[in-house]
């Protein structure tokens, strides 16, 4: 799992780096860009929690 979030930083950096360099915008409002992330995340670790939950009950 560490290996994958690595690479996952690793290539938004060089993204970053890119974009950057040739001045484009980018793509979301940082802020809100960071936010949907968030919510992909938590959706992510929602769904299987919720499904645990009810098989326990």
């Amino acid at each position: 799992m560490w290996g994958t979030m690595f690479i996952a930083l690793a290539t938004g950096i060089v993204i970053g780096v890119v974009f950057q360099s040739f001045r484009i915008p980018s793509p979301a409002p940082p802020f809100l860009g960071l936010i949907g992330l968030l919510g992909m995340f938590l959706g992510q670790r929602l769904i299987p929690w919720i499904k645990l939950w009810f098989s326990h009950n």
